[in-house]
């Protein structure tokens, strides 16, 4: 590939200085004139029906403009199995469900007038224990459905698991378990819902999904009895994303409503705690896993049954199973597969997507019984690896074709970088795991395409409308490194527009990994249509063949004489300003040619995936369970590092949510209640926490993707919690099987290794003998 100019430069991101200078405008920044402010009264129970609400008082309330209830609204669903509505009405089913809204003219009154409804509940058995929840017998969170486990059709089994496992010489089973973790966005939830005179709606939103947004609220209006009215979706700059925002949530409906009522621009934003209260974390995971392999090592086939905690209502958390397969079927190579997971609703929060998308957790399960199984095997862990590394050229038993793949590469290049052979300290263990992840876009929708329209001026410069969401990982930057490249000009000439429906074209979303790779090519696209338009012009101009002229620095130049050039804008002024004078637009929609998956769930999915190894080395305290990382690398297969800064930025956070994942994150919920909403209390990494990484870059260049890259937003995740576990039972021979892995959970292990109690005393010490633990 020739040299390049801007692709592959560590080049800032565009939008850094107005964010570290506090000039960008997050919906916490918005005022509307006459906005009203919206708040959202919540259960009480996580199991009621609603007996009576009394919003007498609240409506007298001075400063208060309107009062809704589920009795007040029309019948709005939400969700992917629409089993939700933005007000609930006879019953709630988790403490975070929606009871009564209020709009005043300040947050104070708004806060106020929440204190002075009146709610009579009559509680009812809940259940909160997904397994348990699938009982005969046991409570129904929805009644109509007749049982707790969703219709949902989680289930495969390619070739024949039980003959080779008969065959197998070499077996590992066990059960593991994830918790609820949720997403810690710095910026908050928040939407401003504003009606015209002729009931045209605005929302103003940090959605990472403003198409799917639209559609979903032009939906709600149809059912207010407002068809054919338009809905325009503006984005602010969002304070981070990781999946929360793939849905449309109650809070945006609510705002809508009371707009509708008051005639008046309605603003609800969620503080920290409601933040941690009513958004939807990441599920937790039940996993019966079996793995096995002859006597070379050789995978035979893999048996996974999954458990997955839905919550009370149905978000896109009840279609990770979907993305679960990808490493279920495609993580090394395994002739043999069965999987079925069943999504159960509980009384506690509902689940949603979340960084990975279902992947950390089939990865924990399966990574951590590689390691199991290459130990029965006796075969070192990376060489284990290495003999079922998938290679460029593999189709596996889902369908998903392999183009280009560094996973062997990745493998040894955390074996050098770690020093995995060198001689260990006491409690000190080096554990590895690896990952594959969708890098080229993912077929959920009907159209998995992005649209981008680029306008250039008559001075070269260009304005780019694309569909695409930035949410903090850097995407206009890399899209205008893209766009500069293949027209020759730098990148601050590019100014990228991504934050509203009515100019910009449709987009599936920001999720999958999929923006660099979708939205990348659909940039691309657009600009290699200028920049045939713009070396047309340039051969009348400078009388030479089209097949000698290249852009290059803001010039159309002669590849044999580089003098014989003409500045871009100065060609653009002279096409404009002349008779029959035209300016220079162009479009693309890049819709890859990935698959929907089929009845059997095969499919190519993406168009190329994105496989990496991750390696760490921990220091074990074997007093206390502590666990010190004392260093982790993580080794990713790219295609081509656009930006290799942001890429890097992309892992380092990647891995930092997946120690959190592995070690402290949890949120603590008792009886459906969250315990634990603060920062104090749930236990995310700062800035004092963060581990020596070093993130280095294969590049493959994928043909398919844009100079030849994949998406990485999502994997730096996925494979941390099993590489952590397999370095701490290789320091101090103890599996940890559910996380987080605490200290707590280390130290009961390592003292059941010994026989000891939770005090450190011999089992056969007396059992009269109360064992105090002080905190």
């Amino acid at each position: 590939m020739p040299d390049l100019h801007t692709v592959g430069k560590r080049i800032p991101k565009i939008d850094a200085a107005d964010k570290a200078t506090g000039r960008a405008r997050y919906i916490q920044d918005l005022a509307l004139p006459g906005m009203l402010h919206g708040r959202i009264l919540y259960s009480k129970y996580a199991h009621a029906r609603i007996v009576k609400i009394n919003t007498e008082k609240a409506r007298a309330l001075p400063g208060v403009r309107a009062v809704l209830t589920g009795d007040d609204i029309p019948d709005i669903k939400m969700g992917v199995y629409k089993d939700n509505r933005p007000l609930k009405k006879d019953k709630v089913c988790s403490y975070r469900d929606e009871v009564a809204a209020v709009a005043a003219v300040d947050p104070q009154t708004a806060r106020e007038a929440l204190k002075l409804i009146e709610v009579a509940y009559e509680p009812l058995t809940a259940i909160f224990d997904p397994e348990a929840a699938m009982r005969e017998g046991s409570p129904l969170v929805h009644a109509g459905n007749k049982t707790n486990v969703l219709r949902m059709p989680w289930k495969l089994h390619y070739g024949d698991v039980d003959a080779a496992r008969r065959a197998a010489d070499f077996t590992v089973s066990e059960r593991f378990s994830t918790t609820w973790v949720t997403h810690c966005c710095m910026g908050t939830s928040g939407a401003i819902a504003e009606f015209d005179p002729a009931n045209h709606l605005t929302v103003y939103s940090n959605t990472q999904i403003p198409s799917l947004a639209q559609k979903d609220f032009l939906e709600a209006l149809s059912v207010m009895g407002l068809k054919e009215r338009r809905v325009r979706v503006i984005k602010p700059c969002i304070g981070g994303g990781f999946g929360s925002k793939l849905d449309t949530y109650a809070y945006e409906y609510i705002a809508i409503l009371l707009s509708y009522h008051t005639r008046r621009p309605v603003k609800i934003e969620f503080d920290r705690t409601e933040e941690f209260l009513a958004t939807s974390p990441r599920q937790p995971t039940v996993t019966y896993i079996t793995q096995g392999c002859d006597r070379n090592g050789k995978l035979l086939f893999r048996d996974i049954r999954m458990i997955l905690d839905n919550g009370a209502y149905t978000s896109w958390g009840a279609t990770t199973p979907s993305v679960m397969m990808m490493p279920i079927t495609t993580l090394y190579r395994v002739p043999n597969v069965r999987f079925e997971a069943k999504c159960v609703y509980t009384n506690n929060t509902y689940s949603q997507a979340m960084r990975g998308y279902g992947n950390p957790q089939a990865t924990f399960a399966i990574e951590s019984t590689i390691d199991m199984l290459a130990e029965a095997a006796g075969i070192a862990p990376i060489e284990f690896r290495r003999i079922n590394a998938n290679q460029p050229g593999d189709v596996s038993t889902q369908g998903l074709r392999i183009t280009t793949c560094g996973l062997t590469e990745c493998m040894d290049t955390v074996k050098a970088r770690l020093e995995w052979d060198k001689p260990k300290a006491s409690g000190e263990g080096v554990g590895c795991a690896s990952l594959i992840h969708v890098g080229g876009g993912a077929r959920v929708y009907k159209s998995d395409g992005c649209g981008t329209i680029i306008k250039m001026d008559d001075y070269g410069k260009i304005d780019l409308f694309t569909g695409a969401t930035d949410m903090g990982q850097g995407s206009e930057t890399v899209i205008a490194q893209i766009v500069a490249e293949e027209l020759g000009l730098n990148v601050d000439d590019i100014h990228v527009i991504h934050s509203d429906t009515d100019i910009c074209p449709w987009d599936v979303g920001a999720h999958a990994s999929r923006t660099t790779f979708v939205a990348g090519n659909a940039a691309r696209g657009a600009a290699m249509k200028i920049k045939a338009r713009v070396l047309e012009l340039g051969a009348k101009e400078l009388n030479a063949p089209l097949e000698k002229l290249v852009l290059h620095r803001r010039h159309i130049q002669h590849l044999d004489d580089p003098e014989t050039k003409i500045e871009i804008g100065k060609l653009l002024r002279k096409t404009h300003f002349n008779h029959g004078g035209q300016m220079l637009m162009a479009e693309c929609f890049y819709d890859p040619a990935n698959e929907n998956m089929g009845m059997d769930f095969r499919g190519n999915m993406s168009m190329t995936y994105t496989f990496g190894t991750h390696g760490v080395r921990v220091q074990v305290d074997e007093e206390t369970g502590k666990v010190k990382i004392l260093n982790y690398v993580a080794a990713h297969d790219v295609g081509r590092a656009i930006n290799p800064m942001l890429l890097e930025g992309q892992v380092y956070g990647g891995v930092m949510m997946g120690v959190g994942y592995a070690l402290s994150e949890q949120v603590l919920l008792e009886k459906g209640e969250t315990m634990n909403p603060n920062f104090r209390d749930y236990k995310i990494l700062t800035a004092k926490d963060v581990i020596p990484i070093e993130a280095p870059v294969l590049e493959t260049h994928d043909p398919d993707g844009p100079y030849g890259a994949k998406g990485i937003g999502e994997p730096g995740c996925v494979p941390t919690a099993p590489a952590i576990a397999n370095a701490i039972y290789n320091a101090v021979g103890v599996r940890i099987k559910d996380l987080p892995i605490t200290p707590e959970r280390v130290l009961a292990a390592i003292r059941e290794k010994k026989g000891l109690d939770l005090c450190g005393r011999k089992r056969e010490a007396d059992p009269g003998e109360a064992c105090v633990i002080e905190e």
